[in-house]
Protein backbone atom coordinates (compact mmCIF):
# COMPACT_ATOMS: atom_id res chain seq x y z
CA UNK A 1 0.00 0.00 0.00
CA UNK A 2 1.34 3.43 -0.82
CA UNK A 3 0.44 6.94 0.23
CA UNK A 4 1.70 10.45 -0.44
CA UNK A 5 3.48 12.84 1.89
CA UNK A 6 4.36 16.48 1.38
CA UNK A 7 7.83 17.77 2.19
CA UNK A 8 8.27 21.52 2.69
CA UNK A 9 11.73 22.75 1.69
CA UNK A 10 13.60 25.77 0.34
CA UNK A 11 14.09 25.75 -3.42
CA UNK A 12 15.10 28.12 -6.19
CA UNK A 13 11.83 29.54 -7.49
CA UNK A 14 13.33 32.00 -9.97
CA UNK A 15 16.62 33.04 -11.49
CA UNK A 16 18.05 35.47 -13.99
CA UNK A 17 21.19 37.30 -15.05
CA UNK A 18 22.02 40.68 -16.48
CA UNK A 19 25.12 42.01 -18.21
CA UNK A 20 25.63 45.75 -18.16
CA UNK A 21 28.12 48.24 -19.52
CA UNK A 22 28.33 51.66 -17.91
CA UNK A 23 30.44 54.75 -18.56
CA UNK A 24 32.22 56.55 -15.74
CA UNK A 25 34.58 59.54 -15.53
CA UNK A 26 37.38 60.28 -13.11
CA UNK A 27 38.70 63.77 -12.48
CA UNK A 28 42.39 63.36 -11.59
CA UNK A 29 44.51 65.80 -9.58
CA UNK A 30 46.90 66.32 -12.50
CA UNK A 31 46.15 66.45 -16.22
CA UNK A 32 46.91 62.91 -17.44
CA UNK A 33 49.03 62.20 -20.54
CA UNK A 34 48.74 58.40 -20.71
CA UNK A 35 46.71 55.80 -18.86
CA UNK A 36 49.14 53.06 -17.81
CA UNK A 37 46.67 50.75 -16.07
CA UNK A 38 43.15 50.55 -14.74
CA UNK A 39 41.51 48.00 -12.44
CA UNK A 40 38.38 47.50 -10.35
CA UNK A 41 38.43 46.32 -6.70
CA UNK A 42 36.13 46.10 -3.65
CA UNK A 43 32.94 45.13 -5.49
CA UNK A 44 30.01 44.99 -3.02
CA UNK A 45 26.29 44.55 -3.72
CA UNK A 46 22.95 43.44 -2.30
CA UNK A 47 19.49 42.81 -3.70
CA UNK A 48 16.09 43.71 -2.28
CA UNK A 49 12.51 43.15 -3.39
CA UNK A 50 11.01 46.22 -5.07
CA UNK A 51 7.46 45.74 -6.42
CA UNK A 52 8.14 42.18 -7.65
CA UNK A 53 11.45 43.23 -9.19
CA UNK A 54 14.91 42.76 -7.73
CA UNK A 55 16.60 46.08 -6.99
CA UNK A 56 20.40 45.79 -6.69
CA UNK A 57 22.50 48.44 -4.95
CA UNK A 58 26.25 48.12 -5.29
CA UNK A 59 29.58 49.87 -5.41
CA UNK A 60 33.16 49.32 -6.53
CA UNK A 61 36.46 51.22 -6.52
CA UNK A 62 38.34 52.03 -9.72
CA UNK A 63 42.09 52.62 -9.61
CA UNK A 64 43.64 54.46 -12.55
CA UNK A 65 47.42 54.54 -12.95
CA UNK A 66 48.44 57.38 -15.24
CA UNK A 67 51.39 59.51 -16.26
CA UNK A 68 51.49 63.31 -16.28
CA UNK A 69 53.87 66.25 -16.85
CA UNK A 70 54.98 65.00 -20.26
CA UNK A 71 55.03 61.32 -19.16
CA UNK A 72 57.77 62.09 -16.59
CA UNK A 73 55.74 61.25 -13.43
CA UNK A 74 53.10 58.69 -12.50
CA UNK A 75 50.45 58.32 -9.85
CA UNK A 76 47.31 56.33 -9.05
CA UNK A 77 43.92 57.91 -8.61
CA UNK A 78 41.09 56.01 -6.88
CA UNK A 79 37.37 56.70 -6.99
CA UNK A 80 34.35 54.80 -5.64
CA UNK A 81 31.33 54.42 -7.90
CA UNK A 82 27.86 53.46 -6.73
CA UNK A 83 25.31 51.82 -8.97
CA UNK A 84 21.74 50.64 -8.77
CA UNK A 85 19.94 48.33 -11.17
CA UNK A 86 16.52 46.73 -11.42
CA UNK A 87 16.16 43.18 -12.69
CA UNK A 88 12.98 41.43 -13.71
CA UNK A 89 13.32 37.81 -12.70
CA UNK A 90 10.95 35.11 -13.85
CA UNK A 91 9.55 33.41 -10.82
CA UNK A 92 7.42 30.34 -10.33
CA UNK A 93 5.76 32.27 -7.50
CA UNK A 94 3.29 35.10 -8.16
CA UNK A 95 4.84 37.34 -5.49
CA UNK A 96 8.44 37.87 -4.39
CA UNK A 97 7.43 39.02 -0.91
CA UNK A 98 8.29 35.74 0.86
CA UNK A 99 11.45 34.93 -1.07
CA UNK A 100 15.09 35.28 -0.15
CA UNK A 101 17.16 37.10 -2.77
CA UNK A 102 20.68 35.88 -3.54
CA UNK A 103 22.83 38.06 -5.81
CA UNK A 104 26.08 36.76 -7.28
CA UNK A 105 28.70 38.40 -9.43
CA UNK A 106 28.96 36.11 -12.46
CA UNK A 107 31.58 38.38 -14.06
CA UNK A 108 33.45 40.83 -11.84
CA UNK A 109 33.39 44.47 -12.98
CA UNK A 110 36.15 44.98 -15.53
CA UNK A 111 37.34 48.06 -17.36
CA UNK A 112 36.86 47.30 -21.07
CA UNK A 113 37.80 50.70 -22.49
CA UNK A 114 39.65 53.72 -21.12
CA UNK A 115 40.61 57.04 -22.74
CA UNK A 116 41.52 60.59 -21.83
CA UNK A 117 39.11 63.27 -23.01
CA UNK A 118 39.26 66.95 -22.00
CA UNK A 119 41.49 66.17 -19.00
CA UNK A 120 39.12 63.47 -17.67
CA UNK A 121 39.72 59.74 -17.65
CA UNK A 122 36.67 58.09 -19.20
CA UNK A 123 36.08 54.39 -18.66
CA UNK A 124 33.69 51.70 -19.73
CA UNK A 125 32.99 49.09 -17.02
CA UNK A 126 31.31 45.77 -17.80
CA UNK A 127 29.85 43.39 -15.21
CA UNK A 128 27.41 40.49 -15.04
CA UNK A 129 25.15 39.84 -12.06
CA UNK A 130 23.05 36.76 -11.38
CA UNK A 131 20.00 36.59 -9.13
CA UNK A 132 18.39 33.55 -7.52
CA UNK A 133 15.09 33.68 -5.66
CA UNK A 134 14.85 31.17 -2.83
CA UNK A 135 11.38 30.35 -1.53
CA UNK A 136 9.36 27.68 0.20
CA UNK A 137 8.29 24.78 -1.99
CA UNK A 138 6.30 21.63 -1.43
CA UNK A 139 7.35 18.30 -2.87
CA UNK A 140 4.89 15.42 -2.92
CA UNK A 141 6.48 11.99 -2.62
CA UNK A 142 5.01 8.52 -2.70
CA UNK A 143 5.79 6.40 0.34
CA UNK A 144 5.56 2.65 0.82
CA UNK A 145 3.96 1.51 4.02
CA UNK A 146 5.02 -2.10 4.17
CA UNK A 147 6.55 -3.57 7.25
CA UNK A 148 9.46 -5.80 6.50
CA UNK A 149 10.25 -8.76 8.68
CA UNK A 150 13.42 -8.42 10.67
CA UNK A 151 16.12 -10.97 10.08
CA UNK A 152 16.77 -12.92 13.23
CA UNK A 153 20.42 -13.25 14.14
CA UNK A 154 21.35 -16.19 16.27
CA UNK A 155 24.32 -15.92 18.53
CA UNK A 156 26.88 -18.62 18.26
CA UNK A 157 28.22 -19.69 21.63
CA UNK A 158 31.76 -20.96 21.68
CA UNK A 159 32.24 -23.79 24.20
CA UNK A 160 35.81 -22.66 24.93
CA UNK A 161 34.54 -19.22 26.05
CA UNK A 162 32.05 -20.86 28.43
CA UNK A 163 34.81 -22.95 29.99
CA UNK A 164 36.90 -19.78 30.60
CA UNK A 165 34.15 -18.05 32.61
CA UNK A 166 35.07 -17.71 36.30
CA UNK A 167 31.89 -18.65 38.14
CA UNK A 168 33.36 -17.46 41.46
CA UNK A 169 33.89 -13.88 40.15
CA UNK A 170 30.83 -12.34 41.80
CA UNK A 171 31.48 -14.18 45.05
CA UNK A 172 35.12 -13.00 45.10
CA UNK A 173 34.12 -9.35 44.44
CA UNK A 174 31.55 -9.26 47.28
CA UNK A 175 33.96 -10.81 49.77
CA UNK A 176 36.23 -7.78 49.76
Amino acid sequence: MSSYKEIVTKAIVGKGKKTSKNSFSIQTEEIPNTVLGCWVINHRFEGVNNNNQVHINGSFDVNVWYSYEGDSKTTVSTKRFNYSEDMSVRSKESSLSNTEIIVRSLKQPTVTDVKIKDGLVELMVEKELGVELLGDSKVKVMTEETLEDWDEIEEEIDEEEIDEVNEEYIKEDNAE
